[in-house]
C-alpha cells in the first residue's frame, strides 16, 4: 500500500520519531483491519495532517471509509463524540478499534466540502455552520472527553512567557487583552460537546445534500454533516472562530459573529470572550513555533471583537 507523500511529510514534521513509527506501521495496520472488518478497498487513499483515509466497501455492499490516524490528545475523544452525536449533524461511526484508534465511518461526499459553497456564498456557509453547531452543541459532552477548563488554564499559564516573545505595542496589547477576556470566563468552561475544528473543509455534503439549504442529504439528517472532530467539553462560544476566519473578510467579522451567536442563542459577552480565547490559543501556538510576526487576521478579529475598529 502506497502512503501519500503529503502524509509522510506531515507526520515527520509534526510527530518526529512517533510520526515515522506511525507511517511504518500503516500498511500492516490497514491490512489487518480490512480483513477483520470484511472491507474491500475501492479507491486511492486520502489524507490530512494526522490520518490516512481509505475508501472501502463493506460486506453488505455499503460504502464506508477506514480512517487510520495517530492517536493524540486532540483525537482521542473522537469515537466518544461520534457515538454521543449518533449521526445527528455529523458522520456516523460504524466500527472502532480501541487499541489503534482506527475508525470505520460512513462515506460522505468528500468531493463536495462546504468550502465550495463558501466560494459562491460565504454568508450561506456561515449559516450552515451555525445550524450544525446548534445540533452538535445541543449534546452534553460524555465522560472521557477533555475539558475546555483545562485547556483555558494551560493557555493562561503560558501567557506571561509568550508576552515576552511578542513585539511591544499593538500585538502584545491584543494578546494581553485576549488573555484577560479568557480569565473572566475560565471558571465556567461549560459542558457542551464541542467539535472544536469545524472549518469548511470538515463539513461535507451528505448523500444528495450540499445544495446550500433544504434537501434531505445524509439520510434525513440535513444536507451537510461534520467530520473529523477534535472534541472538547465546553462553552459553544469556543466554536465560532473557524467560521469567522474561513474565506476571511474583515468587514464580515461582526456579521458572522452576530449570525453565529444568534443561531446558537449565546450570551454575546461570553461568546466574545471565548472567541478571543480561540484567538489566544492560535497566537500561543504561533509563538511556540517561533513565528516572528503574529497572523494579521487573528489580530484584526481580536480588534473588531474588542471594539477597537
Amino acid at each position: 500500500m502506497e502512503i501519500p507523500d503529503g502524509l509522510v511529510r506531515a507526520q515527520i514534521a509534526y510527530g518526529g520519531d512517533a510520526g515515522r513509527e506511525f507511517i511504518a506501521g500503516l500498511p500492516a495496520r490497514a491490512a489487518e483491519l480490512l480483513e477483520r472488518w470484511g472491507l474491500r478497498r475501492t479507491g486511492p487513499g486520502m489524507h490530512g495532517v494526522t490520518a490516512l483515509v481509505l475508501p472501502v466497501e463493506r460486506a453488505d455492499g455499503s460504502a464506508a471509509v477506514l480512517k487510520l490516524g495517530r492517536l493524540d490528545e486532540e483525537s482521542a475523544g473522537e469515537p466518544l463524540a461520534l457515538r454521543a452525536w449518533d449521526g445527528r449533524g455529523c458522520v456516523r461511526l460504524l466500527e472502532h478499534d480501541a487499541v489503534t484508534g482506527a475508525l470505520l465511518l460512513e462515506r460522505l461526499e468528500e468531493r463536495r466540502p462546504l468550502s465550495e459553497l463558501a466560494e459562491r456564498d460565504a454568508r450561506q456557509a456561515v449559516r450552515v455552520v451555525g445550524e450544525l453547531l446548534v445540533r452538535l452543541t445541543g449534546v452534553r459532552a460524555p465522560a472521557g472527553v477533555r475539558g475546555l477548563g483545562g485547556v483555558a488554564a494551560g493557555m493562561l499559564e503560558s501567557v506571561p512567557a509568550a508576552l515576552g516573545r511578542v513585539a511591544p505595542g499593538r500585538a502584545r496589547g491584543l494578546v494581553a487583552d485576549c488573555a484577560a477576556a479568557v480569565a473572566e470566563v475560565a471558571d465556567e468552561p461549560g459542558d457542551r460537546l464541542l467539535h472544536w475544528d469545524l472549518h469548511y473543509g470538515n463539513v461535507l455534503a451528505g448523500d444528495g445534500g450540499g445544495d446550500g439549504g433544504g434537501g434531505d442529504g445524509g439520510g434525513g439528517r440535513g444536507p451537510w454533516l461534520a467530520i473529523d472532530p477534535k472534541p472538547l467539553a465546553g462553552d459553544p462560544g469556543f466554536e465560532l472562530l473557524p467560521a469567522i476566519r474561513n474565506e476571511f473578510a474583515g468587514d464580515e467579522v461582526r456579521w458572522r459573529f452576530d449570525a453565529l451567536t444568534g443561531a446558537l442563542d449565546l450570551d454575546r459577552e461570553r461568546a466574545r470572550a471565548w472567541t478571543l480565547g480561540r484567538v489566544l490559543q492560535n497566537v500561543l501556538w504561533d509563538v511556540e513555533a517561533g513565528e516572528r510576526g503574529l497572523d494579521e487576521e487573528q489580530l484584526l478579529v481580536a480588534e473588531l471583537l474588542l471594539g477597537r475598529r
